[in-house]
């Protein structure tokens, strides 16, 4: 089994954004960040149309898998077909709040239920051999973080978990919708800080509000691993430099224009199997933040590669928009 310690970076899992063609393109930004699906939950991996919703390009890897459930032998199956479909990592969902996992009891729910999530890890690492992972918050609700949290991971690590991811926030269940769970409860870095100390042995990964590649490094001088999530989304130009940054690889300035080519490229094979455009380009809108005709880039993005018919010459065309000279395209 792969160290789960070369894993220092990760682009986090979310709802909506971290689909086969978002994760594709920021492939190409990073040869060795963790990539991360979005939450699939485990009845629909047994149910559902598996291509569509565990299909994924070979030149992802790596990539995990998350899912979200609360049965443990259901949670095994889904983990099980994940293994099969190629995936180099299962994860269990214990931190997204939405009023669906609620319904559920699954997702942050679970932060209520170490012994059930203790009984799903092992459930899970008992039908694969790829690492099976955890990522949670710090409490929820009126729980207190400090013995919270520590059920949790004394929980998942004696039941074999290989590594705990922890958004370093609660979840308000009541009261906060998804979107303010993600901004209004506190960061609390040092709480996963104190955890990592506590288990010095374990992985243990931070998520949460981190907007650049050098607060990810900085986090690290105090765990294994950094989530970027949001900032990798919207400004994914800053993925280009997690190579150099994490893994040593040579500070080299980063090849937009051959980027451009393989994205279009995959858009056109994308559309020839019915697709549109849009589905590929709308996860690349804020790739030139901050370059000189980033703004006209995004409208083509926004307006043009949306329209029906739209093929990968519009792609080409926004990038024709952006003016490299005097700039350090790496820091893009």
């Amino acid at each position: 089994m792969k160290q789960y310690q070369t894993y220092r970076l990760a682009v986090a899992p979310m709802m909506d954004w971290t689909d086969r063609h978002c994760r594709f393109f920021h492939r190409q930004l990073t040869r060795q960040a963790l990539l991360y699906t979005e939450m699939v939950v485990a009845d629909a991996v047994m149910l559902g149309a598996r291509e569509r919703l565990l299909g994924f390009d070979d030149r992802e890897h790596p990539v995990a898998l998350q899912l979200g459930g609360s049965d443990p032998q259901k949670l095994a199956e889904a983990a099980r077909i994940g293994e099969t479909f190629g995936y180099d990592e299962i994860n269990l969902n214990l931190g997204c709040p939405s009023d669906r996992v609620q319904s559920g009891t699954f997702g942050a729910c679970l932060m209520k239920a170490p012994v059930l999530v203790a009984d799903c890890v092992a459930a899970m690492k008992a039908s694969v051999s790829i690492p099976v992972t955890v990522k949670c918050r710090i409490g929820v609700d009126e729980q207190d973080p400090e013995p919270a949290l520590d059920a949790l991971a004394d929980g998942v690590f004696a039941a074999g978990a290989d590594a705990l991811w922890v958004h370093a926030r609660k979840a308000w269940l009541e009261g906060l919708s998804p979107k303010e769970n993600r901004d209004i409860p506190p960061l609390d870095y040092s709480r996963v800080y104190r955890l990592k100390a506590r288990k010095p042995d374990k992985f243990i990964g931070i998520n949460g509000g981190i907007q650049s590649v050098e607060e990810a490094l900085h986090h690290l001088d105090h765990v294994d691993g950094a989530m970027l999530g949001r900032a990798a989304y919207h400004t994914p130009g800053i993925l280009a430099g997690v190579d150099a940054a994490f893994y040593g690889d040579k500070p080299n300035a980063f090849d937009f224009a051959a980027l451009i080519d393989v994205m279009a490229d995959y858009a056109a094979r994308h559309i020839e199997r019915g697709g549109r455009l849009g589905h590929v380009t709308r996860h690349m809108v804020g790739l030139f933040h901050g370059l000189p005709g980033a703004r006209r880039y995004r409208q083509i993005l926004s307006t043009d590669a949306t329209r029906p018919g739209a093929g990968p010459d519009v792609l080409k065309a926004a990038f024709a928009a952006i003016d490299f000279g005097g700039t350090d395209a790496e820091a893009a």
